[in-house]
């Protein structure tokens, strides 16, 4: 997988965080609201998570979105969002969900109440394992960057937020696109979708065999056109957008949780941003490492690019261009960069 990022950048990399970001464009959002979210000296970091569970799901959505397999339980969408200390820029980071890690010793299970000793995992299982606390703790273990605010969504708040947006969100694709799994299946053109249409569409991995890289690229057009769709209403309404906010942010409790409020102060402070000072990048990969037995397949981060990634962020520094990182060794048949490309519906 090669380290790419679109000429124009427009939002955040994946559905739930971009969706933070619409919210953090807005002028004039409501910047009364008491809040005490931090301005650190290098920058904010929110880890912003997407869950793979149907709770609040009803049956008949399960069936008609194709939300019926079993829930992991995981974090199966997992990004930092670095805004500069200045707020003159955000810098977006993807996690790949199958990057291997190593869970520390004594952790206790959140399911058992039993004491893990250390072991290798994929990064989205630490949701599984401990929760909103042990993810943040394994984020900042392995990029180095301390994470001072944390939103996860799941399938239910997806589905909420994106019906939020009258008319729906425009899907648009140059070819066919079908997904027997999530039962996505889209003629060329362009179509409008709410929630449910939607999560098929971000959730699609197996229609154009780029698996879950090609499902990142769909969840940025996606979120591209979502916030140009909001644009046009939610966000000159400040009673929409304050419901919007709370839509998205819901009322789970979690470790370094951003209130509502906080997401309309960030608003706040990055009223004057321009669209073309947000970038957005995926981890650099080296490779598949080899199946390990009760992990699976897994994916090698490259450690001199992330380093170099993780330590301009940490810096409050700008991201490397494409070129200042060496690409993967994943095969280009399993990952094709959408760099340069529009990521806009006509």
């Amino acid at each position: 997988m090669n380290f790419a990022r679109p000429k124009r950048p427009r939002s955040l990399l994946l559905a739930p965080a971009a969706l933070t970001a619409l919210i953090a464009l807005v002028p004039g959002a409501l910047a009364a609201a008491p809040t005490e979210l931090p301005s650190p000296e290098q920058g904010l970091n929110l880890l912003v998570v997407g869950l793979d569970t149907r709770r609040g799901v009803t049956e008949e959505e399960k069936e008609r979105f194709r939300l019926g397999g079993k829930e992991c339980d995981c974090t199966d969408v997992m990004m930092l969002v670095h805004v500069s200390a200045a707020n003159d820029r955000i810098d977006v980071v993807s996690l790949p969900r199958d990057s291997l890690t190593s869970f520390p010793a004594d952790h206790r299970d959140r399911r058992t109440g039993k004491l893990h000793a250390a072991h290798p995992a994929k990064i989205n299982s630490a949701w599984a394992e401990g929760g909103s606390s042990f993810t943040v703790e394994i984020v900042e273990s392995m990029t180095g960057l301390p994470v001072h605010r944390y939103l996860e969504i799941d399938f239910r708040r997806f589905m909420d937020t994106v019906d939020r947006v009258d008319g729906g969100v425009p899907i648009c694709t140059a070819e066919p696109l079908k997904d027997p799994s999530t039962g996505i299946d889209l003629q060329p053109g362009t179509k409008p979708v709410g929630g449910g249409e939607g999560l098929q569409y971000v959730r699609s991995r197996k229609a154009d065999g780029q698996m879950d890289f090609g499902r990142i690229h769909k969840q940025q057009k996606f979120v591209v056109n979502t916030l140009e769709r909001l644009r046009e209403g939610i966000l000159d309404d400040p009673e929409r957008l304050t419901d919007f906010a709370a839509t998205l942010r819901g009322t789970a409790a979690a470790e370094r949780g951003i209130s509502t409020a906080e997401l309309l102060t960030l608003a706040a402070r990055l009223r004057d941003l321009p669209p073309d000072r947000t970038e957005f990048a995926t981890v650099p990969v080296r490779g598949f490492n080899p199946d390990i037995a009760g992990v699976g397949s897994t994916l090698a981060w490259d450690e001199e690019g992330a380093a170099e990634v993780f330590g301009r962020l940490r810096e409050d520094r700008p991201l490397p261009a494409a070129e200042e990182v060496a690409p993967s060794a994943i095969p280009v048949g399993t990952y094709a960069p959408a760099a340069g490309s529009s990521l806009i519906c006509p």
